[in-house]
């Protein structure tokens, strides 16, 4: 574990692996921390160079007052990878996290070499979506809204397993609330669609099979746009590398040794 000053916040950031090691960089998303990739990260290879970090008002980073823009994030994301000497990155995004990683392919092209883009899509949701979230969360806050979330986040198997399924409300209900409205109020504003056709670099693009939140037809769409190579992958909602870590790890791991030809 490991701060960085950028400036106007304090990021968390969790570093393994040699600095020689091809380099994969995770980005979470909206309502959870680094920690959603504790059961997919054991399962890369050890010569890897894995770089886990949470973004502004979530998990242990501070939490900078909003709203936040996509803009802003993608540029924490480039002061992370600046400030730890990072190139050639494989981006791993999660959700929100695809976004960053969509819009830091196209202002930071030269800090990657790949994009994994993971239940996410260069838009998501509408902004009457985003605003009504919103207003709910001020209303009645996390903890009453977080049986929903997980809802949308997880398979019905996974729900059924309560031991399961408490350290994710937990985990949601202990976000701090501003931190989440903040990347409520970007993820309104973020539309990438007309932008990452541009894009020229390697992507692979996976999808729970049954995810409700950004489903694998918005997904796939957004692949369509990008060149991606598309996965689904069973068994799995919005967190694939929570529900299906070691099929998440098997596409991802071929996919950057395929890149850095290792």
């Amino acid at each position: 574990m490991q701060t960085l000053d950028l400036g106007d916040h304090t990021a968390l950031i969790h570093v393994n692996g040699p600095e020689d090691g091809p380099c994969v960089m995770f980005a979470n998303s909206l309502g959870t921390d680094l920690r959603v990739w504790d059961q997919l990260v054991p399962l890369l290879p050890q010569s890897w160079r894995v770089v886990r970090y949470d973004k502004r008002g979530h998990g242990l980073s501070d939490c900078p007052i909003g709203p936040y823009k996509i803009e802003t994030l993608a540029q924490d994301a480039a002061a992370i990878a600046d400030g730890l000497g990072l190139r050639d990155i494989t981006f791993v995004g999660l959700s929100i996290g695809g976004l960053i990683g969509q819009e830091l392919a196209l202002v930071r092209p030269d800090l990657l070499k790949s994009l994994v883009l993971m239940d996410t899509a260069a838009k998501i949701g509408t902004p009457t979506l985003w605003q009504d979230r919103i207003a709910a969360l001020r209303q009645d806050g996390l903890l009453a809204m977080s049986d929903a979330i997980l809802m949308r986040w997880f398979t019905p198997a996974y729900q059924n397993q309560p031991a399961l399924l408490a350290p994710w409300r937990n985990m949601v209900a202990r976000t701090p609330l501003e931190g989440y409205l903040a990347c409520c109020h970007a993820l309104a504003e973020a539309d990438l669609t007309h932008r990452i056709g541009a894009l020229r670099l390697p992507i692979l693009a996976l999808v729970g099979a049954q995810d409700l939140a950004t489903t694998p037809a918005l997904v796939r769409a957004t692949a369509a746009i990008c060149s991606a190579d598309y996965h689904e992958i069973q068994g799995a909602g919005h967190l694939p590398c929570v529900e299906a870590p070691q099929e998440t790890a098997r596409l991802i791991v071929r996919f950057v040794k395929e890149q850095h030809h290792v």
